[in-house]
């Protein structure tokens, strides 16, 4: 419930407050497949002051919180779900290169905002971008899967 919380208030308040603060252009946490140092100078430069600010305070303060409460969620179903053994262990180490992406990314988005706008490190960030959505996909697919497979066996039984 409170990943559930802590991702309203970013998807309802602060990332289309930051967006409309930079002419309608998403946030770097909201470009999946990454984006190009062109994209990225002119998220940047159409940034306002404002924006900045939101996204330098609130929003860095919930994306503090999110990725951890969102690997404890997500890590909770498969200890519930998996018996001890590699898979468990395989599943968990996805949850955890997710979250650990999605902190990683968060510092090199600060850096961009902050200033620090060569090229390598928006390379960096964009490509830590790509991987944390790609990980968190494979984390959201291996719960829903397990969850699928264990309410089949339960209904199965009745």
């Amino acid at each position: 419930m409170a990943a559930l919380s802590v991702y309203a208030a970013m998807v309802l308040w602060t990332l289309p407050t930051i967006a409309r603060e930079a002419g309608a252009l998403p946030a770097f946490d909201l470009r999946p497949f990454g984006y190009s140092e062109a994209e990225a100078r002119a998220f940047l430069t159409a940034l306002s002051a404002e924006g900045r600010a939101l996204y330098t305070g609130p929003q860095r303060v919930l994306d503090l919180f999110y990725p951890a409460l969102l690997g404890i969620s997500l890590i909770g179903p498969v200890l519930w779900l998996v018996r001890s053994g590699l898979w468990r262990a395989v599943f968990i180490g996805v949850i955890l290169a997710a979250t650990a992406s999605d902190y990683l990314e968060n510092y090199l988005v600060s850096g961009l905002l902050a200033g620090d706008i060569q090229a390598h490190a928006i390379f960096a960030a964009s490509r830590m971008t790509m991987l944390k959505s790609a990980l968190d996909s494979c984390a959201f697919v291996i719960v829903l899967v397990l969850s699928t497979r264990a309410g089949l066996k339960k209904w199965k039984k009745t």
